[in-house]
């Protein structure tokens, strides 16, 4: 077999929040309430907008994950690149709404492997960044 696609894996984190979708894409979208409960940024939700979160920088780390807005489909979806320590992973957030309020989809792919330190490491950030998500919605007006 020539030319195979290089595998990769995807990490995905799903919620119910009883919230409406408006709400939550507030806090996915809006660059303060991104900070409180992800990190410092400059993020626009406009398509081609580069933008960067920055957190404390770590051994071996600046800090920095430079990213570039992919898809921007108010209260629906939302999907960015996210570089960071040499991997090139895409983020893409996707709200239905329910009954029950709002199933929010966290999907990060492009992990060489479910056993390396970028998704270990995801896979704990992110559900501590989902878990903060949900205090910020629930605490906003």
């Amino acid at each position: 077999m020539s030319n195979l696609q290089e595998v990769t894996r995807t990490l995905v984190i799903e919620r119910v929040f009883p919230h409406p979708p408006e709400k939550i894409w507030r806090a996915l979208t809006e660059g303060p309430l991104m900070e409180e409960w992800l990190m410092k940024n400059d993020f626009q939700p406009v398509v081609g907008h580069r933008f960067q979160f920055r957190a404390m920088p770590a051994p071996n780390w600046n800090g920095i994950i430079d990213c570039e807005v992919l898809e921007v489909e108010p209260n629906a979806r939302l999907s960015y690149s996210w570089g960071a320590l040499g991997l090139g992973s895409v983020v893409v957030w996707t709200l239905t709404p329910g009954e029950s309020g709002t199933h929010l989809r966290m999907e990060q792919s492009g992990f060489p492997s479910e056993e390396g330190a970028n998704y270990k490491g995801a896979k704990y950030g992110w559900q501590k960044f989902i878990g903060n998500l949900e205090r910020v919605v629930g605490g906003m007006e």
